[in-house]
């Protein structure tokens, strides 16, 4: 999976840099791309069709803490649907990469 987020990010026109994002509370997000314009993509990566509302605390705190530069965070499902979880939180279907 790490490799499909670095191909996908590959494609972007400006400078950005992919990291993993941890709290001390063990809060995380799989994957994070900061743009050099300061906006940040969080990514959290389920092999569930279902993301419960507590699989969002990573990527809550991630928005959080970084405030109007967070773009979105989105937690990428086996799912078929795409929605909005809640303020620039959402879930999207993980083949969605490919389309």
């Amino acid at each position: 999976m790490d490799n499909l987020i670095r191909t996908q990010a590959s494609w972007l026109e400006q400078p950005h840099v992919i990291d993993h994002w941890c709290t001390s509370d063990d809060e995380e997000g799989d994957f994070v791309i900061e743009l050099n314009d300061g906006r940040v993509w969080a990514f959290e990566l389920k092999a569930s069709v279902r993301i419960p509302g507590k699989d969002f605390g990573g990527l809550r705190k991630m928005r959080d803490a970084v405030g109007d530069r967070s773009a979105a965070g989105i937690a990428l499902s086996t799912g078929t649907r795409s929605y909005i979880y809640e303020d620039r939180l959402r879930v999207m279907p993980i083949d969605r990469l490919w389309c």
